[in-house]
């Protein structure tokens, strides 16, 4: 095989040897969310679209899912690879930087995707879910995966150790999934929190996704789906100059 070929195979390979802690662990978490938040929160937390909120919920748990495990699979290996050295032996090969890029946000993608589809099969078996649109469903699972694969990436090439990525998951990605409206709509907030909401781009990713099963939103769907585009092409032409110029991948 190609170059291209060869490390998008490795990137696969490296986070499917290791699917008990990469696929099944996630899909368990989702599926505990599912079970503490619909008991917790399920007379509570009103649901647009007249579904319930377990029908509500378990799109948002399958997009968090998603976007979480694209943005874990480059930035790990990258810092993995930087931390133990190895970093050398993908940089040799003659690879364009434009294939390290496919490679690796491509292996994002597919990892996303995977738990996102085990999330939902797992979670349908408690919740009648309903497919309002599924080309938008596809549409938005497949940009969320790749904004985040583009963002682990350069979350990656920045960090010099696993402090710095775990800094990252832990300070950025996951306040912004949590605060996105997985887990409620963002009517249901005061009317400074609805507007604080609109500035995190992970609400258009789930909040189009969701309007795939459900029907309804909290924001056009076209509208969200071009944010997505957008943030992806932004992180990637960042990604790719970086990947051009070997910012801390040559030492």
């Amino acid at each position: 095989m190609g170059g291209f070929p060869t490390l998008f195979y490795k990137e696969t390979l490296r986070f499917w040897k290791v699917s008990f802690q990469t696929v099944a662990a996630p899909v368990l978490t989702s599926l505990l969310y599912l079970v503490v938040f619909a008991q917790a929160l399920a007379d509570r937390a009103p649901a647009p679209g007249g579904v319930s909120y377990t029908a509500f919920l378990v799109p948002g748990l399958v997009m968090m899912s998603i976007l979480q495990n694209a943005f874990a699979n480059s930035s790990s290996s990258l810092i993995q690879s930087k931390v133990t050295g190895n970093m050398v032996f993908v940089l040799l090969p003659p690879i364009s930087h434009l294939e390290l890029y496919a490679a690796y946000v491509l292996a994002s993608m597919v990892r996303g995707l995977v738990v996102g589809a085990g999330v939902l099969a797992v979670t349908a078996l408690f919740v009648d879910l309903r497919l309002a649109s599924p080309l938008w469903i596809a549409g938005f699972a497949l940009v969320g995966s790749a904004v985040l694969g583009a963002l682990g990436l350069l979350a990656g090439i920045w960090a010099d150790k696993f402090d710095q990525i775990a800094a990252f998951q832990n300070f950025v990605i996951l306040p912004l999934t949590f605060l996105s409206g997985v887990f409620y709509s963002i009517h249901s907030l005061p009317e400074f929190w609805q507007h604080a909401s609109h500035l995190n781009p992970f609400f258009y990713l789930i909040d189009g996704f969701r309007y795939g099963f459900i029907g309804a939103s909290d924001f056009p769907p076209l509208a969200s789906l071009a944010v997505g585009g957008l943030s992806f092409a932004i992180l990637s032409a960042i990604a790719l100059a970086l990947l051009k110029s070997g910012y801390k991948l040559r030492g």
